[in-house]
């Protein structure tokens, strides 16, 4: 059944939260829910919506998985702890790294990271706590882009013929999945979260692990985790939808010392976009793009040269893999 899109334009959002607030309430009962916070829109939302209309009875935990940004977790927790959400660090980085060794298809480094979350990890914590529910913040984009085969969002089940209680154990809420990326920031605005957290740029489910082409290692996430706040840091006020970094596969031809060396190649990625289902590259000053060039090559020695995706989406996508 093709899920009915809520339009930002047309949300009275205080509204839409009260009667949301109602909805999860009478679903999960006297019983306990648990999400997981990444630090996203999405889940940063979804994470205030959930705790206003659950409370002390939604269990929040922040999955370290070695694959999230520079001091992402600690980052995380101080904020949320500021509005009064207190989240537990989970440290699951050997799991992560473990599944995802050797593996370089896109899609099989998905499959890789999903069964881990949901089946590995988070069903762990779901067992431990007596959980019956989920709370997790799936969009449309989400579900469309799944569904039309364009790349396997780690968060979409049911639309894909898979029962989650029959899978891992647990049901999967998913109150936010009527809405694009526009009308989340909304609700976030709403619930009153700082603009830090639901105007932040969009960042993968599979975090940097989409940003790895081949196969993704600590040595591979360490790279690109610098090359992304290197980037983020020159971006962060160009008005742009989205904005990251990508670490190639292939080595590429460079000189140091006088000397030919064969090192990594680093793409930056920015976007204007409205809900992501379209996407155009962002004009950038010439000046802006050396800066964030400069930065990377000298900050990753193993990085000699650094490039800037100028190609629409479609048919390019705004994530790599």
């Amino acid at each position: 059944m093709k899920t009915e899109e809520i339009l930002a334009k047309d949300l009275n959002a205080e509204k839409w939260i009260r009667e949301k607030v109602r909805e999860l309430r009478k679903k999960v009962g006297d019983g306990l829910a648990i999400n997981a916070l990444s630090g996203g829109v999405d889940s940063s939302v979804v994470t205030a919506l959930g705790h206003r209309a659950l409370g002390d009875r939604l269990k929040t935990c922040f999955i370290d998985n070695g694959l999230m940004r520079q001091g992402e977790p600690r980052r995380v927790a101080a904020l949320f702890r500021r509005i009064g959400v207190t989240v537990e660090i989970i440290p699951a980085r050997k799991a992560f790294f473990a599944a995802l060794k050797g593996i370089t298809d896109p899609e099989e480094k998905r499959e890789a990271i999903t069964q881990t979350f949901y089946k590995n990890v988070f069903r762990d914590i779901v067992l431990e706590s007596g959980a019956k529910y989920l709370l997790q913040g799936t969009i449309l984009t989400d579900v469309d882009e799944t569904v039309a085969g364009i790349k396997r969002q780690h968060n979409v089940f049911e639309q894909l013929g898979i029962d989650p209680q029959k899978a891992f154990g647990y049901r999967i809420l998913e109150p936010l999945i009527q809405f694009r990326k526009d009308g989340v920031r909304k609700l976030g605005q709403a619930l009153g979260l700082p603009e830090a957290a639901f105007m932040r740029t969009p960042f993968p489910g599979p975090a940097l692990a989409a940003r790895v082409i081949g196969e993704v290692t600590p040595a591979r996430i360490a790279m690109v985790r610098k090359a992304t706040a290197i980037a983020e840091k020159w971006l962060i006020r160009s008005g742009a939808f989205q904005y990251l970094a990508i670490l190639h596969e292939d080595r590429v031809t460079g000189m140091k010392g006088g000397k030919r060396v064969f090192g990594n190649q680093i793409e930056i990625r920015c976007w204007d976009s409205l809900d992501a289902r379209t996407a155009t590259p962002t004009r950038l000053p010439f000046e802006t793009l050396e800066k964030i060039a400069d930065g990377i090559v000298h900050a990753i020695p193993e990085v000699v040269s650094v490039t800037y995706n100028i190609t629409s989406k479609p048919p390019s996508t705004i994530e790599a893999i």
